[in-house]
């Protein structure tokens, strides 16, 4: 689950972490009202969960509460569209007005769990700011990275060594180490998958700063801190994840026109793999899990039609608890719910895999049958 830049440095200064002085408006009028607050001067920035905000004007430098109501104006009720986005935007509900920072040196910070080591990891640069990206790709060896053991936890030299890596003047070490200890109490405490601060600013009076923040939970561990369900802003979510997650069902929309319905993790990466291999593109990953029931099903298909990229479906089944007859009947459920005039290629393994297949076959769909994954691949990039 992701959070607003507003909803994450309020966690950040709750945890011990400089955040710039400032407050979310609603509204245009208090925007004017907080940037006379702070001055006549202030930052003004969208929110929205993504990023190329700068680039996609969707910040600014205002010096007056009538530019400040103005630019809030043109930002507020409408969707910002950035290279994170796609184009059709997300929408701009609130902004962010903030001190102006002087600001010396754009530095990077984040913490992430990094799989190969399977630990939090402090990935830490001198070169920060907006193109972080290319840093990454093209001068690596800018990047530190310091794992950290999860039984052993955070140690103090593990703070040196990133503030080390941002090759910062010896009065700052100190400050910058207790700031990666405050990040990983938090990404600990909350079960954070992902805190980064790009930039993390040291300024003309030599402070360090979170100019800007994102922070990312676990959604398996939300469970356990029901207060950050509040922070959730299903708005900025794409309506087909918000409808699956209600459904709980695994469902990641992609680029291609093959919807893919299949039980298992596992057996979704196959089956998309297979799709690639065969010259095709998936148009999803859709999960229903090993227990789905009926209606899970029929919700499931329903989200995956939704799509209007989707072309022709593909599902790929093996069925255990979950039985390939009552996977038949979701689908059918849901092709009566909508109309449905797409090729649907099934391939069926498991439990009761030949009464799902007759009942699709007796339905008013357009079933193809195949016996395996392979020939399921090649006549569903040949239908339609």
């Amino acid at each position: 689950m992701k959070i607003h830049e507003y909803q994450a440095k309020a966690l950040l200064k709750q945890y011990g972490v400089p955040v710039p002085n400032g407050g979310v408006a609603g509204s245009s009028q208090e925007a004017a009202d907080q940037v006379r607050e702070l001055g006549g001067k202030a930052a003004v920035k969208a929110q929205v969960h993504a990023g190329g905000r700068g680039k996609a004007g969707g910040v600014r430098v205002v010096d007056s509460p009538e530019e400040a109501q103005a630019f809030a104006a043109g930002l507020l009720g409408t969707r910002l569209v950035t290279h994170q986005t796609g184009p059709e935007g997300v929408p701009v509900d609130r902004v962010l007005v903030e001190e102006v920072v002087d600001i010396e040196r754009e530095l990077y910070a984040s913490i992430i769990v990094e799989p190969s080591t399977r630990s939090p990891v402090i990935i830490a640069s001198a070169a920060g700011g907006m193109d972080i990206e290319e840093v990454a790709a093209a001068t690596p060896e800018k990047i530190v990275q310091v794992a950290i053991d999860p039984v052993i936890g955070f140690q103090p030299y593990m703070g040196r060594k990133a503030a080390y890596g941002l090759e910062l003047p010896t009065a700052l070490v100190r400050p910058a180490g207790s700031l990666f200890a405050n990040l990983y109490k938090l990404f600990e405490s909350l079960d954070c998958s992902m805190i980064e601060i790009n930039p993390l600013v040291v300024t003309g009076d030599g402070r360090l700063l979170a100019a800007d923040a994102k922070i990312s939970f676990d959604d398996d561990a939300l469970g356990r801190h029901p207060e950050l369900q509040e922070l959730r802003d299903i708005g900025q979510e794409d309506p087909l994840d918000v409808e699956a997650s209600e459904a709980d069902v695994n469902y990641i929309r992609l680029d291609g026109d093959v919807g893919c319905m299949v039980n298992g993790a596992g057996l979704a990466m196959a089956t998309m793999d297979i799709i690639k291999y065969m010259g095709a593109q998936p148009a999803n990953f859709l999960d229903v899990g090993g227990g789905a029931s009926e209606e899970q099903v029929a919700k499931a298909f329903n989200i995956l039609l939704a799509d209007p990229k989707v072309k022709k479906v593909l599902i790929n089944v093996f069925g255990g608890i979950l039985r390939c007859d009552m996977l038949a009947r979701g689908i059918i459920r849901a092709a009566k719910e909508k109309s449905v005039d797409l090729p649907i290629v099934v391939r069926m393994r498991g439990t009761n895999a030949e009464e799902g297949q007759q009942l699709l076959a007796e339905s008013d769909m357009k079933v193809i049958i195949a016996s395996n994954l392979k020939e399921a691949a090649e006549k569903v990039v040949a239908a339609g």
